[in-house]
Order: structure tokens, then C-alpha cells, then sequence
């Protein structure tokens, strides 16, 4: 009797997902995790605010170009320092362990800069909080992208990122209030910094009350552990026997065999020891750098810098326009989270590119004119342009950065991969921080054309380099870049596709054994490859959506 093949779109929870227990505690868990990019936009916005407060200017005498530049690129350096070290514990001591010792670096961080003295204090603060920031950006992500449900993976890693803003909305509305209330004094900046211990606190304490990643259990030989993981946050019942189950079991397990023959050792070389590697490293380094040097980082992190360049000087209008500003662009990242699997990652990036270029380019016209005559409508034009630009960069690059960068990267290179764009990530933002207060005070509106030959090279390249992933698995986007490269008689083993059957072992057994034989539930069929298995399921999997 021939016994009828599923695949995944076939075996998923089709109701509601919140009607799912299962599914709802897990997102409930996968809150967490996605604190660590609301920490994140905290802790980086942070000086943003500070500087517009006159009690923070006054404490630290007024400091301007390299002092100040070195104070907000302080939290990057730090980054770099700790990011080479972030994907070997995220790989040998599992993704909860490194975000429980991220949170515990940046809370010692933040109670050192809290009490800061001096300048020189207030930048080793910074430091500190970058250094536990590296492991909480390598793996929160990989948490979050490894254990959600298959048809909410697109939005839970877009949303995690777009979450950043809600960190920057929370510096910018209690600098805001400090400055009302306190007024100049010390505590109208100590008490937002005391704000960031709030998160890692959080995290240190619950950390241990949300399941491990499965792929990291399955890698680890611990695979009964992660069949339960599956079964108790994927499974209708808690059932480890249930068919999505075994198949999201066989594929991973299939996946990390075959990524171990097409590649060896575990140092940073394997990510580029391949040609697919390669072109998924030069895929990720890019958008990383464009997610900070496309005209963004002139506002995230000099905000007063620019607002004065256009005559705004009045210290609460420049906070409510930041506070403002913060919260728009939570809603253009949240509105391209909702729209990732509708439109596609590709298409959101190119709508993202091709808005910046013209509404930067309209930017730089009222920024030159003001300078040139003085023109008030100038300077009252450029806030709403200010705006529009900002719902375009946060429209793709906030939500698509981290999951786009995870979808394309194997389970062998994936935490090493995030490590590698968190470090071009602190890079570029180290740079910004040099380069832009000096070059903004220097050459004025002159470097904002930069930008716009930037932000024209960035569109070319996603035009050129950026390829679909919307409606596959982890394992099936690997499939795009490895297809062509994979030697023969391991292509050959790769084409034997895990596909799960519709039926249970007439005798299941209480528990997998920590090493078992997926045979005795699934079979490898000759012919049922990679290829032919996405075909048939990736329209209905991508029209199932985030409720389904």
C-alpha cells in the first residue's frame, strides 16, 4: 500500500495560533529574547537623548568632536571586543547560557555608568555594556529563529529587530521627563541610565524558564531533549510522535549531517570556505553596512547636531522630535514586520531603497538652501523629510537586517555569521560615531551628498544580489545558495529529501533515546528532492500567515 507524503505546510496548526497552547506559550517564552533588541535600542540611544540635556552637558563639561565621538562610538568598541567570542559560547554553551552572561556584562555596565564620575569612567561604562551586548545580539536571534513556530519564523526575527525602536523610545521619552522634572540636575541623566539595568535584570532571572534551541540540542547529541522541546511548543498534544514533529526532527538532523561533510573545523574561515559562504558572507556584510550608512546614523546618534544645523535649537522641541520620531519608526518597522511574508523580503527592500535615495536626495535640497539663505521653510520642510526617510530605512533594513542574515546562513556558520555582521555592524557604527559629528561641523551639507551616491550604489546591489527566501524552511534557503556547489555523490544524498509520512508507529515509544534511528519513523525516498518537496509546498506555506 503506498502511503501518501506531506509536507510541512500539511502538517502545521491551521486555527488560530493563539487557541494553540503550545504555540501561544512558546511566543509568550520568545518575549524574552526579543527584550535583548529592546536593550539593545536602549542602550545605543541612550547618549542620543543624553546630549540633549543640559544637566548631562553641564556634568561633563560640554563635550564636542573627538571627546564626544568617542563617548557614543565607547558602547561599539565595546561590541567589537566581545563579538569574536560570541558565537563559540552561543555554540558550546547554548543560546540561553549567552544571553544569561550577556545581560549579567551589560547590568555590571550599567551600574558602573549610573554612578559615573568623570568622563573617563563614563566611557569604560560604555564599554563594558558593549561587551555584554555582543552576546546578547549573537544569541537572542539564533534563540528566536531556531525555536519559533515554522509559519511565524518570518515575523518573530523581523519583529525582534524592529523592536529596537521600542528601546528608543524609551531613552528618548524619559530623557524628555528628566528634563522637565529634575531639570539640570545630576539625577536628570542618572535615572534614564538607571533604566537600562531593568531588562538584563529581567532576563537573568527568567532566562532559565524558556526552552533551548532545538538545533543546537539536536547538534549536541541531546536529540530526545529537542524532539520534547518540539513536541511541547510545535506539537497539537504534546505529542513527540506527532508528523511535524518528526519531519522538523529529520530535517534538521539531515541538514547538520550534511553541512558536517561539506565542511570541517570551527573557526571563522568556514564561513568563507565555500563559494556559497562566500556569497552568503558578502550578502550579509553589505546590508549590515548599509543598514548604518545610508543617512541614518546622521540622526540616530547626532540628533542634536542636525536639528541645530537647521536653527532648531529649543532643548524640548528637540526632545519631542526625537521622542517623536522614535515612535514612527516603531510603526514603519512593525508595519514591514506584517508585510514580510505578503511582499517578500526582496521586494521590501528594494521599495526601502529606492524611498530613501529620493526622499534623502529632497533632504540634502532643504538642508543646502537653508544653509545658503537662512530660509525658515527650509528648515520646516527638512522635519518632515527627516520622517519619510526614517519610515523607509526602518521599513526593510530594521526589520529585515537580523532575519534576512539568519534565513540565508546554515545551522554550521549561523552564529559565527551573526557574530561577523555584529562586528561590521559595531564597525560602521564606530565610524559614524568619529566621522559624523567632525564631517557634519566641517563640510555641512556637502557630506550629505555622499549619501546619495551611497544610497544609489545600495539600491544596484539589491537589485543585483538579493534573492527570495520568503515561504522556506531554514534548511530549504540553504538549498538556494548550496545547490549549485555541493560535490556530486554528496548533492546526490542531499536530493534524498526527509519526508514525513502520514502515520504513527503502531507502538510509539514513551521517549527517544538520546541517539535513535529517524528510520524507524520516516523515509528517504529516492527522487523526493529538496527541490521538487519546496516547489509543491512554498505557496501554501507562505498563505497560511502569522494567524494560521
Amino acid at each position: 500500500m503506498t502511503i501518501p507524503e506531506c509536507a510541512i505546510a500539511d502538517l502545521i496548526y491551521r486555527q488560530l495560533w493563539w487557541k494553540n497552547r503550545g504555540i501561544l506559550i512558546l511566543n509568550i517564552c520568545l518575549i524574552l529574547p526579543l527584550l535583548s533588541s529592546t536593550l539593545m535600542g536602549l542602550d545605543s540611544s541612550m547618549l542620543n537623548g543624553l546630549q540633549i540635556l543640559p544637566g548631562w552637558q553641564e556634568y561633563f563639561h560640554d563635550p564636542q568632536d573627538r571627546t564626544l565621538g568617542l563617548m557614543n562610538s565607547a558602547q561599539s568598541i565595546g561590541s567589537l571586543a566581545g563579538t569574536p567570542l560570541s558565537p563559540y559560547m552561543s555554540d558550546k554553551l547554548g543560546r540561553r547560557a549567552t544571553m544569561f552572561i550577556g545581560a549579567f556584562i551589560s547590568l555590571a555596565g550599567v551600574i558602573m555608568q549610573s554612578s559615573s564620575t568623570t568622563v573617563q569612567i563614563f566611557i569604560g561604562a560604555r564599554v563594558i555594556i558593549g561587551v555584554g551586548l555582543a552576546f546578547s545580539m549573537n544569541s537572542a536571534p539564533l534563540l528566536i529563529i531556531e525555536l519559533s513556530y515554522p509559519t511565524h519564523r518570518g515575523k518573530m526575527t523581523s519583529l525582534y529587530n524592529s523592536l529596537w525602536y521600542s528601546g528608543s523610545i524609551i531613552s528618548a521619552w524619559i530623557c524628555m521627563a528628566t528634563y522637565y522634572d529634575p531639570g539640570i540636575s545630576t539625577w536628570s541623566w542618572r535615572i534614564p541610565t538607571f533604566v537600562q539595568a531593568v531588562i538584563p535584570v529581567i532576563q537573568m532571572v527568567l532566562i532559565w524558564f524558556i526552552p533551548e534551541s532545538p538545533r543546537f540540542l539536536v547538534a549536541k547529541g541531546l536529540e530526545s531533549q529537542a524532539a520534547h522541546v518540539l513536541a511541547q511548543y510545535h506539537a497539537n498534544g504534546r505529542d513527540e510522535h506527532d508528523p511535524l514533529v518528526l519531519f522538523e526532527m529529520a530535517q534538521i538532523r539531515h541538514a547538520l549531517n550534511l553541512e558536517r561533510e561539506l565542511t570541517s573545523g570551527s573557526s571563522y574561515l568556514t564561513c568563507i570556505s565555500t563559494p556559497a559562504n562566500r556569497r552568503r558572507m558578502f550578502t550579509v556584510v553589505s546590508i549590515t553596512i548599509f543598514s548604518q550608512w545610508s543617512g541614518n546614523g546622521l540622526v540616530s546618534y547626532y540628533i542634536n547636531v542636525v536639528l541645530e544645523g537647521i536653527g532648531i535649537t529649543k532643548t524640548g522641541t528637540k526632545a519631542s522630535i526625537n521622542g517623536g520620531l522614535q515612535i514612527f519608526n516603531l510603526a514603519s518597522a512593525l508595519l514591514g514586520t506584517m508585510l514580510v511574508d505578503k511582499l517578500g523580503r526582496r521586494k521590501l527592500f528594494l521599495i526601502s531603497n529606492i524611498g530613501m535615495l529620493i526622499v534623502f536626495s529632497m533632504w540634502t535640497v532643504t538642508t543646502v538652501v537653508f544653509d545658503a539663505t537662512g530660509n525658515t521653510a527650509a528648515a520646516t520642510a527638512t522635519v518632515p523629510l527627516i520622517f519619510i526617510f526614517f519610515f523607509f530605512y526602518s521599513f526593510a533594513y530594521t526589520t529585515l537586517l537580523v532575519s534576512y542574515t539568519v534565513e540565508i546562513l546554515p545551522y554550521n556558520i549561523r552564529a559565527k555569521g551573526i557574530a561577523i555582521m555584529n562586528f561590521t555592524l559595531c564597525g560602521t557604527n564606530a565610524f559614524n560615531a568619529f566621522v559624523n559629528p567632525w564631517a557634519l561641523t566641517t563640510i555641512h551639507w556637502k557630506y550629505y551628498l555622499f549619501y546619495c551616491g551611497w544610497l544609489a550604489l545600495e539600491l544596484l546591489f539589491v537589485f543585483v544580489f538579493i534573492v527570495e527566501t520568503t515561504g522556506r524552511t531554514l534548511e530549504e534557503t540553504a538549498a538556494l545558495f548550496d545547490g549549485q556547489n555541493i560535490p556530486r555523490d554528496i548533492k546526490k544524498r542531499s536530493s534524498e529529501a526527509p519526508i514525513v509520512l502520514a502515520r504513527r508507529s503502531p507502538h510509539p515509544r514513551a521517549s527517544y533515546p538520546e541517539k535513535y534511528d529517524l528510520e524507524d519513523y520516516l523515509e528517504l525516498q529516492e527522487g523526493s528532492g529538496v527541490q521538487s518537496y519546496i516547489s509543491s509546498s512554498r505557496s501554501e506555506e507562505s498563505a497560511i500567515g502569522f494567524s494560521k
